[in-house]
């Protein structure tokens, strides 16, 4: 099919094709930007957190004073442990989707505010914690007896840790971490093994890239770490055990306040942390459908107003010898060549709505490839959306075009 034909009967159609072009534009923009958030926000649901969370629950008790705290540890691991179903307790700080209460930024010289690393979560573990977790070690050993000092404030002086992986590509790409040294203000730590993942306590804070910069420390129970209890139970019998613990805080530690809403198993945790994620999800899938389907509509609208505009000049083709599938042809590539012109402006407009995104709500760069993706998706709706009107210009015959005036 020619193609100077249809260019020149689109120009003789100058706002009417600008609306649809600028339409398809605002679609694509909208298309390729609502997509790659609804990508980056799944992403971030399915974050690995490298713990068992099926067969763990936290359990959080508040209003007692520092110098009870060896007293209500010791209450508070004997009673718990004593529950039927309860396989272990032990003491942690913090887990993946609760609370944050240790995030602090860590260097590679002590003092230095140049050679950063970037801020952490440092996961506070008493005996038994890393087995209760269910972390797998990749590289290095676990903390020996030894190596559970007792912490006063972020972290005991001198604590040999393991890190995540994540974190110790960033911090030392290329290189093995162990024996690495790394501070915290005045804090001094030595890394002596790696975790393969270990999710931070909340993944949204910090940026994608620094979803798992965790630090797992050995702690002796006691100054700062008390408090919070991790449980550890056969998935079928955790919700049982996890209730059967709230009711019993009151009888093992009458002084203490329980934490209801950071009592939970870390899969209730998951789900109250990434609501708010998923409620996005469903707002963006609307927005691109309603968007998609207004754009439809309006090409629909379009391409049926000129069928009916254009029925004596069909006519006139048909009488000539132009076969019905010369008009599907004819009207396909006329959408093909509005939504081709649409789409360049809706690249240029989705990057630009991208930069904006980025400014204001530290976004990633849009990659590259959501731009021929939107356009293969707007091609077709494009098709589609033409055919109904295209084919029923193609049915009509051509003596009652002829007559039609």
């Amino acid at each position: 099919m020619q193609i100077q034909p249809v260019l020149a009967a689109l120009r003789r159609h100058r706002l009417a094709t600008l609306l649809i072009a600028m339409e398809i534009a605002l679609a694509c923009a909208v298309l390729c930007n609502a997509c790659f958030l609804v990508v980056q926000r799944w992403k971030l649901i399915q974050t690995n957190s490298g713990v068992d969370e099926s067969s763990l629950a936290v359990l959080t008790v508040n209003g007692f004073e520092p110098n009870q705290v060896t007293d209500l540890n010791a209450r508070m691991l004997n009673g718990l442990r004593a529950l039927p179903g309860m396989q272990s307790v032990s003491l942690i700080n913090q887990v993946p989707f609760g609370p944050q209460v240790g995030a602090a930024g860590i260097s590679l010289d002590q003092g230095s505010f140049t050679n950063t690393i970037g801020v952490v979560d440092f996961v506070l573990a008493g005996p038994g914690t890393f087995q209760a977790l269910g972390l797998k070690l990749v590289e290095g050993s676990l903390p020996s007896a030894d190596d559970y000092l007792l912490a006063t404030n972020l972290a005991p002086p001198d604590a040999r840790v393991l890190v995540s992986r994540a974190l110790a590509d960033h911090a030392w790409p290329g290189q093995s971490p162990l024996g690495k040294e790394f501070w915290c203000d005045k804090l001094h730590f030595r890394v002596i093994g790696v975790v393969d993942h270990l999710a931070r306590a909340h993944p949204h804070d910090w940026g994608a890239q620094s979803v798992e910069w965790t630090v797992f420390t050995p702690a002796q129970p006691g100054g700062s770490l008390a408090g919070t209890y991790l449980l550890r139970a056969s998935p079928d019998e955790l919700p049982r055990v996890l209730r059967a613990a709230r009711d019993a805080v009151p009888k093992i530690a009458p002084d203490v306040v329980l934490d209801q809403e950071n009592s939970q198993t870390i899969d209730d945790l998951r789900t109250d942390y990434f609501k708010s994620d998923r409620i996005m999800i469903d707002l963006l899938i609307g927005v691109i459908v309603t968007m998609l389907g207004v754009t439809a509509l309006g090409i629909v609208g379009l391409a049926s107003f000129w069928v009916q505009q254009r029925r004596r000049q069909i006519g006139i083709r048909r009488a000539i010898g132009a076969t019905r599938g010369d008009i599907l042809r004819y009207f396909q590539t006329e959408n093909f060549l509005i939504v081709t012109f649409g789409i360049v402006l809706g690249m240029a407009l989705a990057y630009a709505l991208n930069l904006l995104l980025m400014t204001h709500y530290e976004l990633p760069r849009l990659p590259l490839y959501y731009l021929p993706i939107g356009a293969l998706v707007l091609w077709g709706l494009g098709q589609l959306a033409v055919l109904g009107p295209a084919l029923r210009a193609a049915a009509v015959p051509p003596v009652v075009a002829t007559r039609s005036v």
